[in-house]
């Protein structure tokens, strides 16, 4: 139940559901970022043992905050982790919150409004480099992050499923949207919009249901069998897809080995760099986040400039000036002229079968 909220007005129905997750229970502390209408959410979540039967041994909390943008959110984890603990060793009491509230109000959109996530996806600058260092995105998943780079390209509904603790969840959803950032000027209009829904429950079925493109996380496997909801699904390291059409995106290619060479070399050198003391500004996600940016660049770029020509043909030479396995990622190449728009010739040769 939601036992406070400032303003006292606005609509809160199920965001009880988003700011605890499913499971959590079975943990100490987590944190969470979910969407609400327009909006944005960050809570953090604690659980506390208490010699009550009424509460049934345990008194679980969340307090959470919500703004039309998330870029903003991480900078506020820090209070709202103090004062979850306060409100489980002493309920009741918000004065904190009020003055919190007082101080950083705003005015959320209405329903008419343009939700924060069409603005372009920005790193959130310290949210793991201070506070959770098990967030490593690229050792997570080891070369599938080229796969699901390909996806989130694509636009592709993505769901990534893990049992509590879901924070560490939400920020991969936050970097599956940041492996498609592209910022060539005069494309904006032709993408589709990259929307992170960070934590999802049973109770957003019906909105998913209307959605063409999202990358979002939940901790119940029974979305698993929903499959008219997602088009990727991601347990753990395990990246699938049960379309057909989709299948070949998730064969790791030489060229994916090679760019997965390059990123883990600069990894390795960011590491090196901070390890003897000459770089303590830098972090992973700067790194990789700049990686397939101007890998995505690469890519339109070239596509751009092919359409533009006179006879508009696409070649396997082009293919690899653009980081692509001509033969390899031919159908993710199709799909992506179709997806952006994209008018040019494709005139890369299946292999011959004999």
């Amino acid at each position: 139940m939601v036992e406070w909220c400032l303003p006292q007005d606005i609509d809160l129905e199920g965001v009880e559901f988003k700011s605890m997750a499913s499971g959590s229970h079975k943990i100490q502390s987590d944190f969470i970022y979910f969407r609400k209408g327009l909006c944005f959410g960050l809570a953090c979540f604690a659980n506390m043992p208490v010699e009550s039967e009424l509460e049934r041994g345990a008194r679980m909390k969340s307090v959470g905050i919500l703004s039309p943008s998330y870029t903003l959110l991480y900078r506020y984890m820090h209070f709202l982790e103090n004062q979850v603990r306060h409100q489980l060793e002493m309920p009741g009491h918000y004065s904190h919150l009020e003055a919190f509230y007082d101080d950083k109000k705003g005015v959320l959109p209405d329903s008419k409004g343009t939700p924060g996530s069409q603005q372009p996806v920005h790193w959130l600058p310290s949210i793991h480099r201070y506070m959770y260092p098990e967030m490593k995105f690229i050792k997570f998943f080891g070369e599938q992050i080229l796969v699901l780079w390909k996806f989130a390209l694509l636009r592709k509904r993505i769901l990534i499923f893990s049992p509590p603790p879901v924070g560490v969840v939400c920020y991969r959803v936050y970097c599956c949207c940041c492996l498609a950032n592209v910022s060539l000027p005069g494309l904006g209009g032709t993408v589709p919009e990259s929307k992170p829904f960070f934590y999802v429950n049973v109770a957003d079925i019906e909105m998913l249901e209307t959605e063409v493109s999202y990358v979002a996380c939940t901790t119940e496997k029974i979305f698993e069998q929903k499959r008219d909801l997602y088009d990727v699904y991601v347990d753990n390291q395990n990246v699938k897809t049960h379309h057909e059409h989709l299948q070949p995106l998730l064969k790791i290619n030489n060229a994916d080995k090679e760019k997965y060479r390059r990123l883990n070399d600069q990894r390795q050198m960011l590491m090196y760099s901070q390890e003897v003391g000459e770089d303590c500004s830098s972090c992973e996600e700067d790194l990789f986040i700049l990686f397939f940016m101007e890998q995505n660049n690469r890519i339109f770029q070239t596509l751009m400039e092919v359409s533009a020509s006179q006879d508009k043909t696409l070649t396997a030479d082009h293919a690899r000036g653009m980081g692509l396995d001509p033969q390899g990622d031919r159908s993710f190449l199709m799909d992506l002229l179709e997806v952006y728009g994209i008018d040019v010739m494709l005139v890369i040769d299946n292999p011959c079968c004999t």
